[in-house]
């Protein structure tokens, strides 16, 4: 039986491993390249979750990760975290996630649920954190962000899917997906409120 710490702790570990997987085969340009109106790109999924792993578990309990992000200097671009510039190498970015792991764990390692940190750039009224809550709110954020890269994915090459050995998508040929989003786009276009 698994206490509720390992199940935390578990889920964020599959949401981070889906996000790096989806970089698996890919060229420098498409784990690069925005497919959104709003420039989300893959590389750039993990060197947020990097800076967001590395400041809510780590700078929050009072673990100073040490990691050069100059992405979160008051003086950056706007969303630089989100993007990765033309002399970042997607070898570094994925090292650094990597390395925000391992200093995210000692954390989780290191204190019960209940212990108490900060969060220094929220509202003072609601920056006092347990590492249960930070545990839930890192999780969540890094499923959502797989959500985007398995979405990102499927627009480049379309792969889709939870984890290489299982994509979770029922088994079917091309020609079923194409008349399944027909389907959809059918339903879509004939509707007609009551």
């Amino acid at each position: 039986m698994s206490t509720p710490k390992q199940d935390l702790h578990r889920y964020l570990q599959v949401g981070r491993e889906a996000v790096v997987w989806k970089l698996d085969g890919l060229s420098e340009y498409d784990c690069r390249r925005p497919l959104v109106p709003t420039g989300t790109n893959l590389l750039g999924l993990v060197k947020h979750l990097a800076s967001v792993e590395l400041g809510y578990l780590g700078d929050s309990f009072g673990r100073p990760h040490g990691e050069a992000l100059p992405w979160s200097d008051n003086d950056a671009v706007a969303n630089a975290d989100m993007w990765a510039t033309s002399d970042e190498s997607r070898e570094d970015i994925v090292a650094l996630y990597r390395r925000a792991w391992v200093h995210s764990d000692a954390t989780i390692d290191a204190f019960d649920l209940e212990f108490e940190g900060r969060v220094p750039w929220w509202p003072p009224d609601r920056n006092q954190v347990s590492l249960h809550r930070i545990l839930v709110h890192v999780a969540t954020e890094t499923h959502r962000h797989a959500g985007h890269a398995d979405i990102v994915r499927e627009l480049i090459d379309g792969s889709a899917g939870l984890r290489p050995d299982n994509d979770n998508l029922p088994d079917r040929d091309e020609a079923w997906w194409a008349d399944h989003r027909s389907n959809i786009e059918q339903a879509a276009r004939s509707f007609r409120p009551g």
